[in-house]
């Protein structure tokens, strides 16, 4: 067991895990992070506090995820490379786990000039793969990047991104494979609109046997509309959205908000049977009052009690010989 919390030990338990994406708020009350906590966090394991996603400013993502721990729930503290140097990093990733925020997901960021200020310096000084690797030492290791030693190392459970729906194809497989080996536990892929292609990711990440060394949760999401699949398939960096989605979506007309909830449902349906896949992760922008719909008519709810997994508790030996990071 690398960090004991829930979401590990969801997952080391071999229950399909879900976890849900939270918004930092653009405010600096407190109840605004509880209010969207509370609509999704009964139906999932952990919940995402994002980094300035879109390089947008938000509410610290630190303290998002300790407001979220503060409440009870287990978080996962989105962590981008775009604003920090090595020295910052690493203090944060230290200041994480003493406010008991256990799974840290290393992102490199999105680039300075997607978000609503431009004319920000971006830093960069690491990628996720160096702060994956620097997580790793931080904790396995006891100390800093520069050999001093740490006083009470971290524990963390690590995690890192990954998209299977953008070209090249066949490189996907491999950068997954770097980031395990540089020390990710979880992976968290971007949305996923086209099954098959993650069915031709998942059967090439199990011949490589990279579901044994990290546990791999998809992206899936509710659209509101043609039109928002249209915008998000032009704007943001990654996501994929077959034309075969937006006809479906068009063609519901007035009620394409209920076809793109039962898109996503049909989505996590047929994720379930993919070999290899552990989890779900839901991102569900300004529609989280769905996610406990969602998760309940695709057979997820309700969510394992934590007396079903509290007797997983493997050691670190156990863990590096069974080969599951």
């Amino acid at each position: 067991m690398k960090s004991g919390s829930r979401l590990e030990r969801v997952l080391r338990a071999g229950h399909f895990a879900v976890t849900a994406e939270l918004l930092s708020p653009d405010s600096a009350d407190p109840q605004a992070v509880l209010d969207h906590a509370q609509v999704i966090g009964d139906s999932c394991d952990a919940i995402n506090a994002t980094d300035a996603s879109g390089a947008t400013t938000h509410m610290s993502n630190v303290a998002v995820a300790a407001l979220l721990r503060r409440a009870g729930y287990d978080a996962v503290v989105q962590l981008a490379c775009r604003d920090r140097n090595r020295i910052a990093m690493q203090g944060d990733l230290l200041g994480i786990a003493a406010l008991d925020v256990r799974n840290v997901l290393c992102l490199t960021g999105d680039g300075v000039g997607t978000g609503d200020h431009p004319e920000a310096k971006p830093v960069f000084d690491m990628d996720s793969i160096t702060l994956l690797r620097t997580a790793r030492i931080l904790r396995d290791k006891g100390q800093f990047l520069s050999g001093r030693p740490i006083d009470s190392p971290p524990r963390l459970f690590l995690g890192g991104a990954s998209n299977p729906f953008v070209p090249p194809y066949d490189f996907r497989p491999l950068r997954l494979k770097k980031k395990i080996e540089a020390g990710a536990d979880f992976i968290q892929t971007q949305y996923c609109f086209d099954v098959p292609r993650l069915r031709s990711f998942m059967e090439r990440v199990v011949d490589m046997g990279l579901q044994e060394r990290a546990f791999i949760l998809v992206g899936v999401g509710p659209l509101r509309s043609a039109r928002v699949a249209y915008w998000m398939r032009e704007n943001i960096p990654g996501v994929v959205i077959p034309d075969a989605v937006i006809r479906r979506l068009l063609g519901a007309g007035k009620r394409s908000r209920t076809e793109g909830k039962r898109i996503c449902i049909e989505i996590i349906q047929q994720i379930k049977e993919i070999p290899g896949i552990a989890g779900v992760h839901v991102m569900a922008y300004r529609q989280e009052h769905l996610v406990p719909e969602i998760l309940d008519e695709a057979g997820l709810l309700p969510r394992p009690e934590p007396e079903l997994f509290d007797g997983i508790h493997a050691s670190s030996a156990d863990v590096v010989e069974s080969n599951r990071c």
